[in-house]
């Protein structure tokens, strides 16, 4: 038994065609079929439908259309509206603007036919990708914003947990978890800006741009943007309807944020190690092993580290699609809705997910502050002490560099050397060195804006919950 859509497809007449006046074959269905798109940007009937009542409401100011039909239209289209919210669409047409068209005929008859006038599906799809872009940008945001919440909240639990801060992966310095989690929340404050400044970008309506030169009828375009919730119209209507600048954007503010995620899950997946231990995810966040009894693994980090790469590849094909495309509107551009759609799905579930991962992480303070004094990290306070007390900096540098030489041969910390011993190496050393042979010590002293010292840290918290 044949595929009814397919039997469809392969059925539908030249004059079922938007454009079949001006052919003589019926179309092959092979083409046929790889030409669609309906199948993805089904997903823009809102948008697609908003487009079209405000283009009824312009094209009755401009005396195309009488009140009494712009009212027919505008309840039909809502009730299209509804009829897709319930059964999606299928069928009828080779993307959602035919999709939608097709079925206004059915119901309205000739008067269907009416709407499309002075416009073209290249001004109607780019409108309904800059409404999507719209709505998904505030979606962002609001995601962006509550992964900001969660690694605050974090924060303000452990303003006095100490961790190792490395560098080269390799332990460094001491500075407080709190402030760690903050430097999550400066990259994600950014990543918001990055959305708002493209959604700025694509705040301009191109609806009435036509298929390139303009609509042929009087349509007042500021009027309609502003209908549309637009701030402008655009002001050139090539660019208009070639334009996807904005999606590029949104792609590439996506893409930013999902390396600053990939960034926050490859910690997670370090610290949850048996070799870190310095957090646990609850059961409920982590995975099993199908072998292995013994396994408990962070596949959720895991797997958002990895579809960082998959949005950073939508950005590229988008990037891809439209170089070297001549003006002005070409069928190229249809492939920018898998390539937008995915990318915004995406991050927007790596978000909520990696929030709740943070929400979720059970850190063990010990084992932190264990690891925080290992590995010498207190070896550059010996060095500012000494800088401090007037000997060069790179003096104090290479002095001390032997003195973490000896404690290695020795099997000691610097925090074992007494003061005596201390005296050995350099009689700069005074009694208060101790002071900051220490944790507390060491935190204390990086009392700069942008520090890891308790007060600073504090400071940055306070800034970023207001």
């Amino acid at each position: 038994m044949g595929d009814p859509r397919q039997e469809e497809r392969e059925g539908r007449t030249l004059s079922q065609q938007p454009w079949g006046g001006r052919f003589g074959e019926e179309p092959d269905p092979l083409i046929d079929q790889f030409t669609r798109s309906l199948d993805v940007d089904s997903r823009l009937f809102r948008e697609d439908i908003a487009g079209s009542r405000a283009w009824a409401k312009a094209l009755m100011r401009a005396s195309v259309l009488t009140p009494e039909e712009q009212k027919r239209i505008d309840l039909a289209l809502q009730d299209i509206e509804s009829e897709l919210a319930i059964a999606g669409a299928s069928g009828g047409g080779e993307d959602i603007h035919m999709a939608v068209e097709t079925r206004l005929r059915e119901k309205l008859g000739p008067l269907g036919g009416k709407l499309h006038s002075g416009r073209s599906r290249n001004d109607q799809v780019t409108l309904d990708l800059r409404l999507y872009v719209r709505t998904a940008g505030v979606q962002l945001l609001e995601a962006v914003s509550g992964l900001e919440s969660a690694l605050i909240t974090r924060a303000e639990e452990h303003l006095d947990t100490v961790m190792p801060g490395y560098t080269h992966t390799q332990r460094a310095q001491p500075v407080l978890l709190a402030h760690h989690l903050l430097a999550y929340v400066e990259m994600l404050h950014r990543d918001g800006g990055r959305i708002a400044d493209a959604l700025g970008r694509a705040d301009v309506s191109p609806l009435g741009a036509g298929a390139l030169a303009g609509s042929g009828f009087p349509i007042d375009r500021a009027e309609l943007a502003h209908d549309l919730g637009f701030n402008s119209a655009s002001a050139n209507s090539l660019d208009a309807v070639a334009d996807r600048d904005f999606v590029l954007e949104l792609l590439a503010a996506c893409s930013i944020a999902m390396i600053h995620l990939s960034r926050l899950c490859g910690e997670i997946v370090l610290w949850t190690s048996v070799e870190f231990s310095f957090a646990a995810l609850p059961d409920a966040l982590a995975s099993g092993s199908s072998m292995m009894p013994n396994k408990k693994n962070p596949c959720a980090a895991e797997l958002v580290r990895a579809k960082s790469g998959r949005v950073a590849g939508d950005l590229v094909n988008l990037l891809m699609v439209l170089k070297g495309l001549p003006l002005a509107y070409n069928r190229d551009l249809q492939e920018d809705k898998e390539a937008l759609f995915d990318g915004v799905d995406t991050t927007l579930a790596c978000l909520n997910v990696t929030a709740r991962l943070v929400q979720g992480l059970q850190f063990d303070r010990d084992v932190m502050r264990k690891a925080a004094l290992e590995g010498y990290t207190l070896a550059t306070e010996l060095a500012d002490y000494l800088s401090r007390k007037g000997m060069p900096f790179r003096d104090a540098h290479h002095l001390v560099g032997t003195m973490v030489a000896d404690a290695i041969a020795t099997h000691r910390g610097l925090e074992d050397y007494t003061l005596p011993e201390l005296q050995q190496f350099s009689p700069l050393f005074g009694a208060d060195t101790i002071d900051h042979l220490t944790l507390e010590g060491a935190l204390q002293s990086r009392d700069v804006l942008g520090g890891t010292a308790p007060a600073r840290v504090k400071e940055a918290l306070a800034h970023v919950k207001a």
